[in-house]
């Protein structure tokens, strides 16, 4: 059974993309989708290109469209790349995030 802050974290949209988040990954609210992306990114020091103007729209249907303005707004919201790392963030970043649950 999941807690009522699990579940109230799971009714806010992932950050990055707005899809159905599943809880908060590296420091933001994210959806499994966009948790794995930052992970690989960063697991293989991924350096990705923007075919475009670097800003495109990332969206639930667009997320996979354009690696690098995915990565740039993952990073431009929080999410960590010590946090791939060790794996937990300070009480007060963790805190902070719970402010966000209604």
């Amino acid at each position: 059974m999941k807690t009522d802050v699990v579940a109230q974290i799971e009714v806010i949209p992932c950050k990055i993309c707005g899809d159905k988040s599943s809880g908060i990954h590296y420091g933001v609210i994210t959806c499994e989708g966009c948790k794995g992306f930052f992970r690989r990114s960063q697991q293989n020091n991924a350096s990705y290109s923007c075919p475009r103007q670097r800003n495109c729209l990332i969206d639930r249907t667009n997320r996979n469209r354009c690696q690098h303005c995915r990565l740039q707004k993952c990073l431009a919201l929080g999410m960590s790349r010590d946090a791939v790392k060790f794996g937990r963030m300070s009480k007060k970043q963790h805190d902070s995030l719970y402010t966000e649950v209604p």
